[in-house]
Formats: C-alpha cells, structure tokens, sequence
C-alpha cells in the first residue's frame, strides 16, 4: 500500500499564500518544475489526492480540472457542504466530495490510490491530517521569498505529539528547495 503524502509550496517564512490569498509569488517556477524528475516521479506515483473546498475553489474548477491537471487521479475534497455543479472529469480525474472529516477522506483516497500513493494538497486539510497521525511524510517545498503575512502552513499542528525526521532535501528548481520528512505521531 502507498503512503499519505502531504505536501506543499511555502515561503522561507512559512507562508503558503499572501495577505491577500495569491499564490503568485511561490510559483513562478512551476514550468521549470514539471520538467523536474522527482516531480514527474511524484505525480506517477500518485494514485489520489485530497485537498480542502478552499484550495478546491482558488480558481475555477471548471478551468482547471482538465487533462492538463498534474493529478489525473480521483480528486477527493473536503467539504461541509458539496457544490451543487462541479466538473465531470475525464476517466481518470474525478470529483469526491467528502463531509464526514479527514479519516474518512484518507479512507476512501487509500482504497483509490491502491498501490500509490496519495497526495494531501491545502493548509487546513494539512493541519487536520497531522493531527490526526495519518500522514506518513510530509514534504515543503520552500522558495526564497518573504510574504511577511498570509496563511501559515504549520498553524493549528499539535506540536507535542507531531515529530519530523528528515529524509530528503533536494534543489528541485533553479530557486525551488524541496526537504521530505518522515512523520511520527506519539500516541
């Protein structure tokens, strides 16, 4: 069975987005990225993933929710209330809209994923999939920008029980440092 992977792009200062919800300024070298092997590796390995509603909706899922989407695999989302319209998905990328919380939404994305693994992808979905110890690694990426305020990633984590070993870091872009870690839960 693969692992739970949770991961995503911060600033040096731990941000994910700016004061005003962008994003803009921690990718700008998501083209060069897709042409990174351990990224395409990461992406063949990935067999679902889940996100919150919040990331879910940052820009129009009908826009991108297409065969150019890095995850061509069921998409499951966290959510209170399901979307009444959401896209239909190709055959390989499709939409589950899960309201009964994170061990539920790990759940379902394990017996999606098979033999692969599972991608964790949005601050709070984070944060509740640490808390909960159903994350096996947890990957930042982290590039040489200071936002000074937005949304941190590593907010709401229960820190006493949450332990990180580093496993991996590695210069994944021209400006990109991407460190994995192997997380431990004390019960």
């Amino acid at each position: 069975m693969g692992k739970v992977i949770a991961g995503m792009t911060v600033s040096l200062d731990g941000f994910v987005n700016d004061r005003n919800g962008s994003v803009k300024n921690l990718s700008p070298d998501f083209k060069e990225l897709h042409d990174v092997p351990s990224f395409k590796e990461m992406i063949d390995n990935t067999g679902a993933a889940i996100m919150g509603r919040h990331t879910y909706e940052m820009a129009d899922p009908f826009m991108w929710a297409n065969d150019d989407y890095e995850f061509q695999t069921p998409l499951f989302v966290l959510t209170h209330t399901p979307p009444a319209k959401y896209p239909k998905g190709n055959g390989k990328l499709g939409f589950t809209f899960v309201t009964d919380g994170i061990e539920s939404a790990v759940t379902q994305a394990k017996k999606a994923a098979g033999d692969k693994n599972v991608q964790v992808i949005g601050a709070s979905t984070i944060q509740q999939c640490l808390n909960a110890g159903l994350c096996d690694e947890l990957q930042i990426d982290i590039m040489p920008v200071l936002l000074g305020d937005g949304l941190k990633l590593l907010e709401n984590i229960d820190t006493d029980k949450i332990r990180l070993e580093r496993i991996k870091v590695e210069q994944t872009t021209s400006v990109r440092t991407s460190i994995t870690f192997r997380v431990k839960v004390d019960v």
